[in-house]
């Protein structure tokens, strides 16, 4: 059975992609490789000693997209391409809108000229705007603040209307909440230009050297120690609950919302004294202003997929920081694979 993975190259995308072709499933990765690297691809080659098709194609480009088609035998799809930087989705919207919903629209007219209805696809807690009921459960209000989470409700609210115009499509729609960590390999993990939007990532920079300070956005809110508290769920624990949601879709039809979370919520300064703990590393930090729209608290009621999808999350917090930490030591500027500068004693 073939699988197209949309958005393979990036961070969620590989880690699902080791885990599908563990699992025996054929794959082809179609990617831009906007903000992803060509050697992630080679690297999911290497873990999981099988090699697959790369397409270097954007979702828009429709033609090209029916070619992969044409050329492939498809028997479902699971779908991480677009952008994710909440930050810049406000700057940039257009290129959200475009990239994010115009691009699914475009793969599912495609998915539906060559009868391919099953669909694994990447949604985000950011759907859930500022919800304050914790934890917060697949029906809680729906509300988002910035042009990413609303980019991710449209296609969502879109492949609700699919499946009321054609029974056929079976769709699951993933709300991930905070994915951390790194493969056990230390070959693949979270790879970024520029500053990091994400906090585990920011942490293990500084650690290894390639940034100065941790910035903690406010230490006011009503938590036990004022730092934001998030739920923080393993890579790993992830990309397996994208194998339990395909085997659902395969199995039937219909379009269901699953939360892939822990269920359980951290703080910002527990997760720099698990790190500091964990790794022996010390992190150093400063406390600056809250960003605009931060919440307090968010963290998931991983229930429904826990009974329905028969997934839950296996990892703990030591072992996210473990991997995230193996992974930054050995790839210390990513997969550029240039040479780890040698720190003068």
């Amino acid at each position: 059975m073939s699988i197209l993975v949309t958005g393979g190259a990036g961070y969620i995308g590989t880690h699902t992609c080791v885990e599908l072709l563990k699992k025996g499933y054929d794959i082809v990765v179609l990617d831009t490789l906007s903000n992803s690297k060509r050697e992630s691809v080679n690297r999911v080659m290497e873990i999981a000693c099988r090699n697959f098709k790369f397409e270097h194609v954007d979702l828009v480009e429709k033609k090209e997209l029916e070619r992969v088609f044409t050329e492939n035998k498809i028997d479902g799809v699971v779908h991480f391409a677009g952008l994710k930087a909440v930050g810049e989705s406000v700057e940039k919207p257009l290129d959200y809108y475009r990239n994010n919903v115009i691009g699914t629209i475009v793969l599912c007219e495609v998915m539906q000229q060559f009868g391919v209805k099953n669909m694994v696809v990447s949604s985000s807690a950011a759907v859930y705007g500022t919800t304050q009921k914790m934890p917060i459960a697949e029906d809680a209000p729906l509300g988002p603040a910035n042009p990413y989470g609303r980019t991710k409700f449209m296609m969502e609210e879109i492949l609700r209307d699919l499946y009321v115009a054609d029974k056929e499509w079976s769709i699951a729609i993933l709300r991930y909440f905070n994915p951390v960590g790194a493969h056990e390999s230390g070959r693949i993990g979270e790879d970024l230009s520029g500053i990091p939007n994400n906090l585990t990532p920011y942490i293990t920079q500084v650690a290894i050297g390639r940034l100065k300070e941790v910035n903690i956005f406010g230490n006011d809110f009503h938590t036990k120690d004022g730092t934001g508290v998030r739920d923080y769920i393993h890579i790993t624990d992830l990309a397996k609950g994208h194998l339990k949601a395909l085997e659902k879709v395969l199995a039937g039809n219909g379009v269901e919302a699953y939360n892939l979370g822990t269920g359980i919520g951290y703080s910002v300064m527990e997760m720099i004294a698990a790190f500091e703990r964990v790794t022996g590393q010390k992190i150093p930090y400063k406390v600056v202003n809250r960003r605009p729209g931060d919440v307090a608290v968010s963290y998931a009621d991983p229930a429904k997929a826990r009974r329905v999808l028969g997934w839950e999350a296996q990892k703990g917090l030591d072992e996210m920081c473990a991997d995230a930490w193996k992974w930054q030591k050995n790839n210390f500027y990513g997969f550029n694979n240039k040479k780890q500068p040698v720190k003068e004693e």
